[in-house]
């Protein structure tokens, strides 16, 4: 998901569900990034995020044509005009290029922010999920992709998480709005702790890749 501006969001690389000493080893993993990019609300959110981005470069483009109209002008006529005149032009040069800067940054902020907002909603739920399928599938141990080296596929159950993700939620992901309708997790099944999350996948996933 290029073009989106990657902000840190927070999800495990290592969930680690609670079994008796002498129980059998289970491990399963799940590729967040890929869970991230493909559930429903993952797609919403990358499509309004493009549709944005769109926007906000028509606006700024017609920005910047503006700054360099001005200083073309300055450059082929200011030798022409009255000081005053082309001191105003200047003056009108700068304070365009300065407002342009400045929106500039706050389009940057902004889609920052949101992606961050929206990132971090969905992997929060999606700790929540992985942490269900780990306790009810008895699952010792359920590690991020990123963090292995290698994993048999018969072990991934990230489709898994992608298809119990899309049935527990609706229109989560969109921008600037939040959830319409969330995901509430049974008394039983509350959110993961934050040491329960590593910082792997938490600096890697994001909805804007």
């Amino acid at each position: 998901m290029r073009q989106w501006l990657t902000l840190g969001a927070l999800l495990m690389a290592v969930l680690a569900v609670s079994a008796p000493a002498h129980a059998q080893v289970r491990l399963a993993y799940v590729d967040v990034q890929r869970a991230l990019n493909e559930c429903d609300a993952g797609k919403r959110a990358k499509n309004e995020f493009q549709n944005k981005i769109q926007s906000l470069d028509s606006r700024l483009q017609r920005e910047q044509n503006e700054v360099q109209g001005l200083k073309d002008e300055i450059e082929k006529k200011g030798m022409l005009m009255q000081p005053d005149q082309r001191q105003n032009l200047q003056d009108e040069y700068i304070k365009k290029a300065k407002d342009l800067d400045r929106n500039l940054k706050d389009a940057r902020d902004d889609l920052q922010r949101q992606d961050n907002e929206v990132t971090g909603k969905i992997l929060h739920d999606l700790g929540i999920i992985i942490r269900n399928i780990g306790e009810q599938s008895g699952y010792t141990m359920v590690l991020e992709k990123g963090s292995i080296l290698w994993g048999a596929s018969n072990l991934d159950i990230t489709d898994q998480v992608i298809r119990s993700y899309n049935s527990s939620h609706a229109q989560i992901g969109s921008l600037g709005e939040g959830a319409t309708a969330r995901y509430e997790p049974p008394p039983s099944a509350a959110a993961p702790a934050s040491s329960e999350f590593g910082s792997a996948a938490a600096k890697r996933s994001t909805i804007s890749r």
